[in-house]
């Protein structure tokens, strides 16, 4: 019998005496990309599936490890669906590695001396990290940067250190530099090559990665290599350097590389490679024809190592199609090793040839050091792409690297210069061939995107964009517009509709929301970026309480995170509310002292507030505690929610004023405050004709009459300014406060996400007329129930600084860094200007943004 025909008999289940067994060791990313290849054909339904996972968990995500540190959990990181492993009958022991292997008696055995037969063994076993062996390498104080546990540990020995270094600059070497960086440690890298990333990147890349790695704040040493970690106690104190200098630190992170974790394969006898690796053929079958070996274990028929999760998952497919008695083509031959990542807020990526290996190529070469910018194309005497690196811009990427072998529809110079810098031809995904494949993680062409009709359809059938992400946003060019005026392509409804399904069925969280009324592909998923903000607008002006509270903290846009205006330099604003722009001397000056004691930039706004610039994250708190106790609140500057109600002084002290305009703006403004709608709102209240407060520019404007007061709604003095319309004239106050209550709850009702009152007005069938019935006439008898909702709003009101002040366990959002929360963000830096402070550009990078 063929060594193909043996182990199909061995997995077939034609025969009712024998249930084939197969056995996977090791339960990765890889891992568990087989078992679902396994579940899609059926075979775990014929076969029973015993999982050796050493890890005290199931597979998480390891391509997304440091965002541990940014507050992801690591049941955030995992990479196993709700209810999977119990659905397919899969018996999987987690904490339980496998010791040996018997192959003569196809057994394997744990750790915890459970014995497994076998028909096929599948080895996803990894790598390990290599430790240089150097002295004072297992001293108390260095780690290894590999799972979640050495997270951990390094979270943990973090709080008694001051000061970190990495030994590597590579990939994994950048990202756990990230993560000390995070943790509040100054931070070294220490790569022996002559520049960082040598792998990927080339010199004109490495030395614009250098660059801006360095603004950062970190301290990088390339060219040299260390030859000691020095100790006392048994901890580490500082390391000694090939170039005969020492560095002082309490913390050692080696990321120099990984191995191929093949231990296993050789105590039993497997064939292995001589630089290691457990030697496989296109088919990922061992020397062994019963015994696998896929991912980072495997060293592939074309003799390489992969050590990238696309190649891994390629050679899950792959065994899962032989085991299933499939054609598996032509098995696994190799694979891209193309890359896009962000390492320290920085876009790096790299494919093809990216060196330029190839005989008789060319580069094509853009460098903006001051922007820490670099492009380079590879390309043949005919035009070919052949590969290329991006450092700090790589939004083409994903349009470039399926590209790669062919002749580009535009010249190479158009493809690296920047946008309005002489490249008038946009290259755009319809640029690709159908065969280009978009995602590499999971080999998906352009056709096979372009059969499905939303992302969330594109992620639930063919898996693209669900590995590294890098290809999401060519996804999203490819898809058809949505004809069914759905809100995204996790809801075939639009705003108006949601809020209606909410609010009539009392839905309170987004999962359930989505669950119930999404599309059936994305149910059970997480959303996306367009329905999560939207949702949480609905639920919150639904008075669904404190907005980062459980599941609402994930729905909030970046601003609403920390109730702060986050600033281009990653400080924030803090802008309190001032009602009517009125103010006492007392309050005045607690805002003087409390912008010159936190060294605050300050600025009056045209809305007349006071905004205080340049905050930290971990001042946050201190400040509002100045303000609250002075009786300020939040001025709601980071919602999508009522701004301000500006005024002129009024018939109080105007000899032109007819009606009190302080008051009244007062009045409105604390009715209205904390109303989370579509989109900000303005208002305003002019005491007179004259108009000195702009009401008729305002998404609801007041000008005082003789007689009462004039409403005017869906004004915009924004991007494209627009008159407000005059809904009702000559009104009382409380016909005034009556009407804006309608209007206002039917605007948040009615209108589609991120709608100005101005482009909802012109939008609405009917316009200004339609309205008028609604609200004025209650031609549709729902102002009773508009009016009862605004009620409900202003009872349940409360100031979101107040109740993050009153809650020590919401206070811990509010950290630089989780394990040194006293601990300033040396990345927020300021220069003087006119005698206050500005960002300080020259510093300014992605990091400080992209962080958070």
């Amino acid at each position: 019998m063929s060594a193909d025909a043996d182990t199909r008999a061995r997995t077939s289940a034609g025969t009712a005496a024998h249930t084939p067994t197969i056995v996977l060791v090791g339960h990765g990313m890889v891992g568990q990309r087989f078992l679902e290849a396994l579940a899609d054909r059926g075979v775990t339904r014929r076969a029973r599936i015993v999982v050796l996972c050493e890890e005290p968990r199931p597979a998480y995500d390891r391509v997304r490890l440091t965002s541990y540190f940014s507050g992801q959990t690591p049941e955030d990181l995992s990479m196993v669906a709700a209810g999977f492993i119990a659905e397919h009958g899969i018996e999987l022991y987690v904490g339980d590695a496998a010791e040996s292997v018997d192959r003569e008696a196809r057994t394997v055995t744990a750790r915890s001396g459970r014995v497994f037969a076998y028909d096929a063994l599948v080895l996803a076993t990894g790598s390990y990290p290599f430790v240089p062996p150097v002295p004072g390498k297992d001293a108390r104080g260095c780690f290894v940067y590999r799972t979640i546990e050495d997270l951990l540990a390094i979270e943990e020995y973090a709080g008694t250190a001051t000061t970190g270094a990495v030994v590597g600059g590579g990939l994994l070497g950048l990202e756990a530099a990230g993560a000390l960086k995070g943790l509040g440690l100054d931070t070294h890298v220490v790569e022996f090559a002559p520049r960082l990333m040598p792998v990927q990147v080339d010199e004109g890349g490495g030395a614009a990665l250098l660059r801006t790695i360095e603004r950062m704040g970190l301290t990088v040493h390339t060219g040299t290599g260390t030859q000691e970690v020095v100790t006392a106690d048994g901890a580490v104190t500082g390391m000694r350097l090939s170039d005969g200098s020492e560095l002082a630190t309490d913390l050692v992170v080696f990321s120099a590389g990984v191995r191929p974790r093949d231990q296993l394969a050789r105590d039993c006898g497997l064939a292995v490679g001589e630089r290691g690796g457990i030697a496989v053929d296109e088919r990922c079958r061992t020397s062994d024809p019963a015994v696998f070996a896929i991912g980072e274990c495997a060293l592939a028929a074309d003799g390489r190592v992969y050590g990238l999760v696309a190649p891994g998952y390629e050679m899950a497919q792959t065994v899962a199609a032989v085991l299933a008695e499939e054609e598996a083509g032509d098995g696994f031959t190799g694979a891209d090793t193309s890359t896009k990542l962000k390492l320290l807020g920085v876009d790096v990526a790299s494919f093809g040839d990216a060196h330029g290996t190839a005989e008789g190529c060319l580069d094509v070469v853009y460098s903006d050091s001051r922007s820490g910018v670099y492009k380079k194309l590879v390309v043949d005497g005919e035009g070919v792409l052949l590969g290329g690196v991006l450092v700090g811009d790589a939004d083409a990427y994903g349009l470039l690297r399926p590209l790669t072998g062919t002749v580009p529809p535009v010249s190479p110079e158009q493809l690296v210069l920047p946008a309005g810098a002489g490249a008038p031809v946009a290259l755009g995904p319809s640029a690709l061939p159908d065969d280009a494949v978009i995602c590499s993680c999971h080999n998906v062409t352009k056709h096979a995107i372009g059969q499905c009709s939303s992302l969330a359809e594109v992620k639930k059938c063919t898996k693209a964009g669900t590995g590294c992400g890098s290809c999401v946003k060519v996804i999203e060019k490819l898809l058809p517009a949505a004809t069914d005026g759905g809100l995204c392509g996790c809801f075939p409804y639009g705003r108006s509709e949601l809020y209606e399904i909410a609010r009539t069925l009392r839905v309170t969280s987004f999962a359930a929301l989505l669950d119930s009324h999404g599309r059936p592909e994305a149910r059970g998923g997480e959303g996306c970026e367009v329905c999560k903000p939207a949702v949480g607008s609905i639920l919150a002006s639904l008075n669904n309480g404190y907005i980062l509270d459980g599941e609402q903290a994930s729905l909030q846009d970046t601003n609403d995170h920390f109730l702060a205006n986050m600033q281009r330099n990653g400080s924030y604003s803090v802008v309190p509310r001032i009602p009517g722009g009125e103010i006492t001397p007392e309050k005045l000056i607690v805002i003087g002292e409390v912008a010159r004691d936190f060294g605050l930039y300050t600025k009056i706004t045209g809305g007349q507030r006071i905004d205080l610039f340049g905050a930290r994250v971990d001042q946050l708190p201190s400040i509002w505690t100045r303000l609250v106790d002075a009786g300020f609140e939040s001025g709601h500057a980071y919602g999508k929610a009522l701004r301000t109600v500006k005024s002129c002084v009024g018939q109080t002290w105007c000899r032109y004023g007819v009606q009190d305009s302080v008051r009244m703006a007062i009045r409105l403004e604390l009715r209205y405050r904390g109303l989370r709608s579509p989109h900000k709102l303005k208002s305003a209240v002019s005491g007179c004709a004259r108009e000195c407060a702009e009401a008729q520019s305002k998404d609801f404007g007041i000008i005082a009459t003789a007689n009462g007061w004039n409403l005017y709604v869906g004004g915009n003095g924004g991007a494209t300014p627009r008159h407000a319309d005059l809904l009702a004239q000559d009104l009382s106050d409380a016909e005034l406060v009556r009407l804006i209550d309608r209007f206002l709850m039917f605007y948040i009702r009615t209108a589609d996400r991120l709608e100005r009152t101005s482009t909802w007005l012109e939008r609405l069938e009917g316009g200004l007329d339609h309205l008028e019935d609604v609200v004025v006439h209650d031609s549709l008898g729902l102002c009773d129930e508009l009016e009862a909702l605004m009620a409900a709003h202003v009872d349940a009101y409360q100031d979101e600084w107040a109740q993050t002040l009153d809650d020590p366990e919401r206070l811990r959002r509010f950290a630089s860094f989780v394990n040194a929360p006293e601990t300033p963000d040396p990345s927020v830096r300021f220069v003087p200007e006119r005698d206050q402070i500005k960002p300080d550009l020259t510093f300014l990078t992605l990091e400080g943004i992209a962080s958070r």
